[in-house]
């Protein structure tokens, strides 16, 4: 497949899956969830969608286990939408980056805090 065309999808599928998320999905259990990527064999027969979760440890683990178990529905309209021949076999993954990022944040801002009080 060309280049383009998977990235086509690739933005096709992180859109649609975010618009499900937040709207069709009616499981409780689900919170504050972003779709950060989506990443797509060049076959188009596999997509890895990475999520980030908000909330506490508590929070983001009921959110992960509602996930799990819509991602037949998320593939089934997916695939309905793309209008593709098959749908891609998705998986989702945590994406920790932002986690990450926060963290690093919070070390520079008490590293700047101590030099500040020298």
């Amino acid at each position: 497949m060309g280049q383009l065309r998977v990235e086509k999808v690739q933005a096709f599928i992180k859109q649609e899956a975010s618009k499900m998320i937040l709207n069709e999905l009616k499981d409780p259990r689900i919170g504050f969830v972003t779709v950060t990527q989506v990443e797509v064999s060049g076959d188009l027969r596999h997509a890895k969608i990475y999520l980030s979760l908000m909330g506490s440890d508590e929070e983001k683990a009921k959110s992960w286990q509602g996930l799990s178990k819509a991602v037949g529905f998320l593939r089934t309209e997916i695939g309905k939408r793309l209008k593709m021949r098959f749908s891609p076999e998705l998986t989702l993954h945590l994406d920790e980056s932002l986690d990450y990022s926060e963290k690093i944040q919070k070390l520079l801002l008490k590293i700047k805090q101590d030099e500040d009080t020298k």
